[in-house]
Formats: structure tokens, C-alpha cells, sequence
């Protein structure tokens, strides 16, 4: 044929991705890979075709904890476990996997270059590869097992059925340490509100996953001496301010809601009060759990707000967790005070912090805001169509909050929007849980690679900017 062409593609070309575009691809293969399987008969029920299955296999994927489905009815004991296959891929970390699987598949790759990308990756929160990837597990493995146990024995003693208990325990522990917030049950934890055990391992192992295996390591190296001094400034640095934030939740929702006087915290005595609060505002964290109903009338508006700035900061860097982070938060208030006090240089705990780490605070913080008020934009432009409920802004922005930070609250907005409003809310979880450098990194190395070769050689002048 004459007008044939011959169209080859290079064997190496994947070699030519880079990290971001790797992970993004990757992300996507495994998201596509449990869509087909959660929409077969085998994992779940005529109720879940593949729209359904596409937004489930994303929340799992992303550790966020939306659904459209009843886990516990929909997916059969089958399509349980691969959801909770997908929890554990999105919680130890799409990034660290790629980082992983990197070593073998791009093998003819030189050594210095890989490491290259490994650093590279590492700065996005990952942790590394190797034997690094080997601690992240192992460390995982423990605390969920421990976690499972402790509420097969203590705590979801109510299920007589032992099978039913077992799964129970080790479903709703492996997705507490992602801080995914699925449950096999509709109403979530809703009916061991008072139980103290069920509530604090799973409120432990909500911590110990956001902190991230960089803190847990860190303080089991250290273990014996028990002093923060002997701690890295990045471990000392997310406790503390993890323990702020808790504390914020939980006098701040306790607060609101007396002040208020809203139906979220009036109805119950005041231990319960206070263990609700607590576990509340641990899981505003990304993780999504709920043991009292949250809804746009049960919460006060104010209630919401605080819910929302939870939510947003997330978890720790390498966490199982979502948002922009607790360093990036304690970044920019370093950065804010230093300069109200008319200092040149960023101090945090008697270190002075580089101005590439507050470059990428800031960076984090500007596009994860822009973001989250493009996925409102977006809903509020469907809201009301196609039959579609009227929402409120705020019940819009506390989901795209929510789908962004990949928390998995709801207002019972999510079940109710049509699939571009659903469509929003899959690309925001995505989005927040590969991070927004990352994914605007991937987007700018693909269109703009020539120029940004170019960037990187080119010097420009100084001028002030008033501000």
C-alpha cells in the first residue's frame, strides 16, 4: 500500500515518564484494575455496575472513604477483600509502591538516575525504596494485626457470629490505620458510640497512620530514652502540631456545638460528649469514621467550618492521610512569624528551615485552595440539574473539601449528585491523594518539558514587589 506508514513506538518510552507522570499513570492503572473487578458479579451485586465501581475503586485507591454504595450490602465477602486490597495500596502509599516496582521495571535505567528519582520522590512524603518500602509494611502489619485483635477480643464483642467478628475487626482496622473510613456498615460506627474500646484503637491507629512510617520509626529507634530532644524536628514537629490540631477539634466542636446548641453533642451525656468530640476530631483527619450522625442539620455552621480546617491540614507527610499536611501548616506560621517579627531567617525549634521548604508550603497550600474552590465552582454550576437535589455552598465545599483531603465525610450530598457532580468528586480524591505538586508537576513536565530545560539554565534579575 502506498499510503502506508509505519507507526513504531520505542520499547523504552515508559523509561522516558518521570516520576510524576509515572505515579499518575500508575494510580490510574490500579483504579482501572479494581473498577473491571468490583464490577463483576463475583465482587458485588446488580446494584453496583461500572460508575459505581469506578467511584468505589477510587475512594478505596485514595484512602478517602466516599461512597456511593452499601459496602456491607452491595460488595460480596469477596468484593470486601479487594476493596480492602485497594485500602492498603492507597494507604501505603501509590507513591512508595511506584518508588518500589521502579527498581524492577525500569531496569536498564542507570543507577544514578534512579536514585535521582527516588530522591525526588522521597520529597514528596514517601519514604524511599528498598528496605525503606520493606519497614513501611512490616510496620503496618503489626499495628493492624494488634489493632484487630484488640477489637476482635474487646471490642466488636457484640457479634456472636466468630467469622462475621473476625472480618469485622480486621476490615475496620486495616481501614482505621489507612485512614480510609470505609465500614461494612451503613451507618459506620455509629452503634458503638459508647464503646470506649472500638473507639480509642480505632482513634490510636487513625494517629499512628497519619503520623506517617518517618514518625513511628523515629520514635521506636528512640524508645528507650522517651525524650523528645533525641527525636528528628520533623517527628517532634508532627506531634506537636498533631496534637494541637486534636486538641483545636476537640475543645473547639465541643464549643460550637454548646454554644450553638445543636443537636450534635446536646443529646448525650458528658463522657460521651467528650469521647465523641475526640473521636470527631481525630477523624476530621482524613480518616471519615463517624460514631454520631454529621449532617448540614445536626452540626452548627460554625461546627462545619472547624470540621472543614481539620480536614484540610490532614495528615503528616508519608501518612496514610490526605491534605496539605501538618508541616505545611507549621511551615507557614514559622514563615508568618518570622515575619511579624522582622526576622530574614524561618526558626522553628532552634533550626532554621530553608526557603524551598516554604517555597513548597506555600505552593501546597495556594494550589490545594485554588483547587477545592474550582471542584465548588463546578458543583455549584450542576446544582440543581438533571433532577439533582439543591445543595447549599457550604454543604458543596464541605464535600470537595472532604473528597479533596480524602477524609470521606458526608452530608448526604455525594449519593445525591449526578455523575458530573460524582465525576468532580473522583478527580479531586485523585488529585488530593497523589498531592497538588505532584500532579500539576506531572501536567507542566508534559506540555512544557523543552522550557522548562530552559528555566533551569536561565538567571533573571532581582526587583521588590510591594506587598
Amino acid at each position: 500500500m502506498p499510503f502506508s506508514k509505519k507507526v513504531s513506538i520505542r520499547p523504552d518510552s515508559y523509561r522516558r515518564l518521570t516520576v510524576p507522570q509515572f505515579t499518575v499513570v500508575t494510580g490510574l492503572l490500579v483504579i482501572t484494575f479494581g473498577t473491571l473487578l468490583l464490577a463483576t458479579p463475583i465482587c458485588s451485586n446488580t446494584n453496583v455496575g461500572l460508575w459505581e465501581a469506578l467511584f468505589t475503586a477510587t475512594s478505596a485507591v485514595t484512602v478517602t472513604g466516599l461512597s456511593i454504595i452499601d459496602i456491607g450490602i452491595d460488595l460480596t465477602f469477596f468484593g470486601q477483600i479487594i476493596l480492602a486490597i485497594m485500602l492498603l495500596i492507597g494507604g501505603l502509599g501509590l507513591m512508595a509502591i511506584t518508588t518500589f516496582l521502579q527498581g524492577f521495571i525500569v531496569s536498564g535505567t542507570e543507577l544514578k538516575t534512579r536514585l535521582d528519582r527516588g530522591k525526588t520522590l522521597d520529597e514528596f512524603g514517601v519514604g524511599g525504596v528498598g528496605k525503606t518500602f520493606q519497614g513501611i509494611a512490616i510496620t503496618a502489619a503489626i499495628l493492624i494485626i494488634l489493632g484487630a485483635i484488640t477489637l476482635y477480643f474487646f471490642g466488636f464483642t457484640d457479634i456472636t457470629n466468630s467469622s462475621e467478628r473476625l472480618w469485622a475487626s480486621v476490615f475496620h482496622s486495616i481501614s482505621a490505620y489507612n485512614n480510609a473510613g470505609f465500614s461494612l456498615w451503613s451507618d459506620s460506627l455509629q452503634n458503638y458510640r459508647n464503646n470506649s474500646v472500638v473507639n480509642f484503637v480505632l482513634i490510636i491507629l487513625i494517629i499512628l497512620g497519619g503520623f506517617g512510617w518517618r514518625v513511628t520509626n523515629d520514635i521506636w529507634i528512640n524508645r528507650r530514652s522517651l525524650k523528645l530532644k533525641n527525636l528528628s524536628l520533623h517527628t517532634r514537629l508532627v506531634i506537636r502540631t498533631s496534637f494541637i490540631l486534636i486538641s483545636l477539634g476537640l475543645f473547639g466542636l465541643i464549643l460550637t456545638e454548646s454554644l450553638a446548641k445543636g443537636s450534635f453533642l446536646s443529646s448525650i451525656n458528658f463522657y460521651d460528649r467528650i469521647l465523641t468530640a475526640l473521636f470527631t476530631s481525630v477523624s476530621a483527619r482524613t480518616a471519615g469514621f463517624t460514631n454520631l450522625p454529621i449532617s448540614i442539620h445536626s452540626v452548627s455552621d460554625s461546627g462545619l467550618l472547624l470540621i472543614m480546617f481539620l480536614m484540610f491540614i490532614g495528615a503528616s507527610p508519608g501518612g496514610t492521610g490526605g491534605g496539605i499536611k501538618t508541616t505545611t501548616i507549621a511551615a507557614l506560621m514559622a514563615a508568618t512569624r518570622s515575619t511579624l517579627r522582622g526576622q530574614n531567617e524561618i526558626i522553628i525549634r532552634n533550626r532554621q528551615i530553608s526557603d524551598k521548604v516554604v517555597l513548597k508550603a506555600v505552593g501546597i497550600t495556594v494550589g490545594s485552595l485554588l483547587f477545592v474552590l474550582i471542584m465548588a465552582l463546578l458543583l455549584s454550576l450542576s446544582n440543581g440539574l438533571n433532577g439533582e437535589e439543591n445543595f447549599s455552598f457550604l454543604e458543596m465545599l464541605f464535600t470537595c473539601i472532604s473528597a479533596f483531603a480524602t477524609v470521606g465525610f458526608d452530608l448526604g450530598v455525594t449519593s445525591e449528585l449526578g455523575h458530573f457532580g460524582q465525576l468532580v468528586l473522583v478527580i479531586g480524591m485523585f488529585v488530593g491523594r497523589l498531592g497538588i505538586l505532584l500532579f500539576l508537576s506531572a501536567i507542566w513536565q508534559a506540555l512544557n518539558k523543552r522550557r522548562l530545560q530552559q528555566l533551569n539554565r536561565i538567571g533573571y534579575p532581582k526587583e521588590d514587589l510591594y506587598v
